[in-house]
């Protein structure tokens, strides 16, 4: 995975998820890429992050303690037009480092920093994120807050769904919440999976994040009556349904369920259902009365030649 910048640098990977004990120096690359035709010089800077907000959007906090005041890597760095070239990094973790999860980006950026050490307003610069697990004995807890349908109805014509929970942490260390959503009909009978997590997404310890997923319609978007009951008979669903979130998460395989129910009323391929029934029941009818009519003229028939004999 990479990341590109609005200066033309690339940097790979995106995101590095690291361990390692107290007192111990580790050791890493990045890969920088200038795409431009001409040299450049970029400048290297470090700050912790912290989420923001529920949705996982890192918020940088500076670089007075913590993680960023453990990584080295060149101040500088000269790149000619088009050229690679790996950065040596380096995490000296302190002895005395509490176990549990450390979080700080690097920066490479086109403005050196700035006297007192921060990055100037203006200019570009390309973050990679560190996430740093210290070894011990981490608390691991949390769990779902809520599951519901982002739109909070329960009542659909037929998928899309979109689904969202959210998830607290309340560990010692970020947590990746993995498991599926799971589409139970009427008769307890599972229909459909989603992702709970598809893109790994982290929550910082003391943070709660916000995860949307969809039950996806299969097909495309129909447009009409007859082409939505023909999107609804393809994808047929009909009663109440029971969205179960289950997600795991943790070294310790720390476990939470919710779940959310809902009905479906598909009434379009109902209706047409009904229709094509009705016209069913009342062509058989119809023709019924007439092989009736076709047999009393027969007997009728048969009856007046023997009279006349």
């Amino acid at each position: 995975m990479t990341t590109r910048s609005a200066f033309a640098l690339t940097a790979s990977p995106a995101k590095l998820e690291i361990t390692g004990d107290p007192g111990t120096i580790l050791t890493g690359t990045i890969e920088l890429y200038n795409e431009k035709s001409r040299n450049q010089t970029v400048y290297t800077s470090f700050e912790n992050f912290e989420s923001n907000d529920d949705t996982g959007t890192p918020r940088f906090i500076g670089a007075d303690e913590g993680l960023a005041t453990w990584m080295n890597a060149p101040a500088s760095i000269s790149l000619d037009a088009q050229e690679r070239t790996e950065v040596t990094y380096t995490i000296s973790i302190p002895a005395s480092a509490e176990p549990g999860g450390y979080f700080a980006a690097i920066f490479f950026g086109n403005q050196p920093l700035q006297s007192d050490g921060s990055a100037v307003s203006i200019g570009g610069r390309l973050g990679i994120l560190i996430l740093l697990r210290v070894n011990g004995d981490v608390p691991e807890s949390g769990g779902i807050l809520d599951f519901e349908a982002t739109d909070q109805q329960h009542f659909y014509l037929m998928p899309p769904i979109e689904f969202m929970y959210r998830f607290s942490n309340t560990g010692g260390d970020r947590a990746v919440p993995r498991g599926d959503i799971e589409l139970h009909n009427t008769f307890g009978m599972v229909r459909d999976r989603v992702n709970a997590n598809p893109k790994e997404g982290s929550v910082l310890p003391n943070t709660a994040r916000k995860f949307i997923n969809t039950w996806e319609r299969k097909g495309e978007e129909p447009h009409g009556f007859f082409a939505t009951a023909r999107s609804q008979f393809r994808q047929f669903h009909f009663g109440w349904y029971t969205a179960r979130l289950n997600v795991h998460w943790g070294q310790s395989g720390q476990e939470s369920v919710a779940t959310y129910s809902f009905f479906i009323f598909p009434w379009q391929v109902l209706l047409l259902g009904i229709i094509i029934i009705v016209l069913a029941w009342i062509i058989l009818r119809f023709v019924g009365r007439m092989y009736k009519a076709s047999l009393l003229r027969q007997l009728e028939k048969q009856q007046s030649m023997k009279n006349e004999e």
